[in-house]
């Protein structure tokens, strides 16, 4: 992943209010995925509504919205995307019904943060690739039972192309090598009756 361009790489939003703390991580991950800052919870969710945010990784203890609060807003709204808190907060039993997908207490070597993030978007990845060929598949059926001119005139069909396409360039900054997952769907022969 590193020697990808800017515009190839996962997206990561970092959210702490020590401005310190939350750009040193955020230089830790430069090469390794194109890295968004914030210092609020406010922000966090504002930012989160604007982009395609891969991987958010979030302070718990921060004025205002805190990450819990910021965390249970994302799940609320339905975030397509991977959570890893990390924070200075010793987690205790209440992690348990937390929907967050990895936790790390401060302070970070580089080779472990990097690694979390590498991982989530790697898990990412993968369950975006689930719903790509199941689009996929029913594109495929379609594009063999029905005329061209019908499918052009269905909206649903157009916004399965859209979906299709956005989740097919998400996995591409995801995974590493996709190309040859693709393929092998492509391979399967859906012909029409």
């Amino acid at each position: 992943m590193a020697d990808a361009s800017e515009a190839e790489l996962p997206r990561a939003l970092l959210v702490d209010d020590e401005r310190e703390v939350a750009d040193a991580y955020a230089l830790r991950l430069r090469g390794l995925c194109e890295i968004e800052t914030v210092y609020d919870g406010e922000s966090a969710l504002e930012t989160v509504e604007e982009s395609s945010i891969d991987v958010v990784l979030l302070d718990r203890h921060m004025p205002g919205l805190s990450g819990d609060e910021v965390l249970e807003e994302l799940t609320e709204r339905g975030f397509e995307g991977r959570v890893i808190m990390v924070t200075a907060i010793d987690p205790g039993f209440d992690v348990l019904d937390m929907p967050f997908d990895d936790y790390l207490c401060k302070p970070l070597e580089r080779e472990h943060l990097r690694a979390a993030v590498t991982q989530q978007c790697r898990v990412l990845g993968y369950e975006l690739l689930g719903e790509y060929f199941s689009l996929e598949s029913k594109r495929s059926v379609l594009e063999a039972e029905l005329p061209a001119s019908e499918r052009e005139d269905s909206e649903e069909y157009q916004r399965l192309q859209e979906r299709s396409a956005e989740l097919a360039g998400r996995i591409g900054r995801l995974l590493e090598d996709p190309s040859t997952l693709f393929e092998q769907f492509s391979g399967v022969q859906r012909e029409g009756r």
